[in-house]
């Protein structure tokens, strides 16, 4: 891990080194985060998704990869300005995972005999709405899971 970026009681944000272990790495970074927060319920689903985003990072990008937590709170009004997220929504865990290269991923269906490409479709699948969107320096793909029981 590069090292945490910024944190305070409800964001955490980390840049890893575009190399295998950063999987690992990431991974237990946002279970600690999500266990702090009293998230442990969707810390699962969490986990799965940001491994698959950050693997298919660093599939085909060469330069750091940034994850970012924002737990956004409408009520208290913990929604950050760019968030995707409404504040009819409710509560939400906003995730984000970026890296250097400007081409968007693709979602596609994947064969039953392939390893792969399926990546995509569980974060459309297990996730209350995702998308991208290009930066200066690449893109972000986000995705937002709905907090159950706020």
């Amino acid at each position: 891990m590069i090292g945490v970026i910024d944190t305070d009681g409800q964001r955490a944000e980390w840049a890893f080194p575009a190399e295998p272990g950063s999987v690992r790495t990431a991974r237990h970074a946002v279970r600690g985060t999500l266990h702090a927060w009293g998230l442990d319920s969707v810390g699962d689903v969490t986990v799965l998704l940001v491994s698959e985003l950050v693997t298919n990072s660093l599939r085909y990008a060469s330069g750091p990869i940034g994850v970012r937590l924002v737990r956004l709170d409408p009520a208290d009004g913990h929604t950050p300005a760019h968030a995707p997220g409404h504040p009819a929504d409710g509560p939400a865990l906003l995730v984000e995972i970026s890296d250097p290269l400007p081409d968007p991923p693709r979602e596609r269906v994947a064969r039953p005999d392939e390893e792969g490409g399926r990546g995509l479709h569980l974060v459309a699948a297990s996730s209350r709405r995702w998308g991208t969107r290009h930066g200066k320096t690449g893109k972000t793909v986000w995705f937002e899971l709905a907090l159950p029981g706020e």
